[in-house]
């Protein structure tokens, strides 16, 4: 047939990584799926005391060479735990660097808890648009934090996959095969950053409604505008974005996972929330969307004075207010994570409410409560943090103004890099 052999030319690479002594079958199994679908594939073994059950193209001994140890210095170690973390130290440093030379297209990684807990570090070790799924025992499930999650990250729990081959195990390592090859063609080449990337955080239209003003404001200066929904993982997609150098600049003004983490609630992005822009000197504007609010899971048991103020979102989410103690503890912590910055910081602090909720007869209005944190935070702040006070709720205009003013200010000062015109 015409074109025949053109289709059958490999045009991506997936990396198989999995434990070559025993998971053997099973990535030798992922290895003739990927080749039947006429692309091609590189194996890495992370096992550390078994001999591997198949040839791989990078071996053991590179793995642990690329954490800075010999395999017999990381079997030495005595413990599974840490001998897995130096190879995973290594397995990310040398996906990361097949990836850089363009020589792989994509990452699959097969495991139980040892294979994941090294798969979320190469998944995280992966820019942008490189295809990452891990095969797991434990995907989708509470134990996985959600720091530890790459922002385009795919998972499919392993049904069967505990020993050896079997229907429902292959059956999911086809489709994790397939999926796999199908993101790295559907991404290959395309992802291109022409413009200069504004990161925003925020929540849906019922509770933060600024986005209807900063997004065509900064999409009419020339910038691409990337929003984060702060459910947890998309505060964590925002920090893994800016950690990876595609944002210019961030307006964080939803700090709700900020404040669900102070508060132990599960719906959190992590301690290290808030702190990535300010690490690497990312100009960031920041409000404190939000944090009157703190976020349940309506499905779990919760204390008797939340649930008598829960609101149910929908069945996986809803919000019971923060008490008047809760929002100075939310206050110290905000202002610890700022004061550290080492970039252009601003606060912009609203004094009439900061959540469409706590506007007067809603089920969050806590104007001395709110009063509160205002004055706690502006005690707080150092003297690195530029400070707005705007007499406003967070969803006027006049708050949306406020930031827009200080985006330009610092646009004109050479602090944010300059918009690409859309003129023709």
């Amino acid at each position: 047939m015409p074109g025949q052999d053109d289709h059958l030319q490999p045009t991506v690479t997936i990396l198989l990584i999995g434990t070559a002594d025993t998971k053997a079958e099973e990535l030798a199994f992922l290895r003739r799926e990927i080749e039947a679908l006429g692309q091609a594939t590189r194996i890495m073994d992370v096992g550390v005391l078994g001999k591997p059950g198949i040839a791989p193209d990078i071996d053991h001994d590179a793995v642990a060479a690329a954490a800075g140890m010999t395999l017999a210095d990381i079997a030495a170690l005595g413990e599974e735990n840490l001998a897995m973390q130096k190879m995973a130290t290594g397995a990310a440093a040398l996906a990361a660097e097949l990836s850089a030379r363009g020589e792989i297209d994509g990452v699959l990684v097969i495991g139980g808890t040892m294979g994941t807990d090294l798969g979320l570090e190469v998944a995280k070790a992966l820019p942008l648009g490189v295809a990452k799924l891990i095969v797991s025992s434990v995907s989708f499930s509470h134990i996985i934090p959600a720091e530890r999650i790459a922002p385009d990250l795919m998972m499919i729990l392993w049904a069967g996959g505990l020993w050896g081959l079997n229907t429902a195990c292959s059956s999911v390592l086809r489709q994790a095969a397939g999926a796999t090859v199908g993101a790295a063609l559907a991404n290959r080449g395309k992802v291109r950053w022409e413009r200069p990337a504004v990161g925003i955080s925020s929540l849906g239209s019922s509770c933060l409604k600024y986005l209807g003003a900063l997004k065509p404001a900064l999409e009419a200066r020339g910038y691409e505008v990337i929003v984060f929904h702060t459910v947890g993982l998309g505060g964590q997609a925002l920090e893994a974005l800016a950690e990876q150098g595609r944002l210019v600049a961030v307006l964080d003004l939803s700090l709700i996972e900020v404040s669900n983490h102070v508060l132990g609630s599960a719906v959190s992005a992590g301690p290290t929330r808030l702190e990535t822009a300010g690490r690497l000197g990312i100009p960031q504007i920041v409000a404190p969307g939000a944090i009157d609010s703190v976020d349940h899971r309506p499905w779990a048991p919760m204390s008797a004075e939340n649930a008598e103020k829960f609101y149910a979102h929908n069945r996986l989410i809803g919000g019971a207010p923060t008490s008047k103690t809760d929002k100075l503890a939310i206050a110290g912590v905000i202002a610890g994570k700022l004061n550290q910055a080492r970039g252009p910081t601003a606060f912009v602090l609203p004094l009439h409410g900061v959540n469409e909720w706590d506007r007067p007869g809603n089920p969050m209005h806590d104007p001395e409560g709110h009063a509160s944190f205002c004055e706690a935070i502006a005690g707080q702040l150092g003297p690195n943090v530029e400070r707005t006070t705007v007499d406003a709720h967070i969803n006027d205009r006049a708050f949306s103004d406020a930031v827009m003013e200080t985006f330009d200010r610092w646009t004109a000062a050479g602090l944010i890099a300059p918009g690409h015109s859309t003129a023709a």
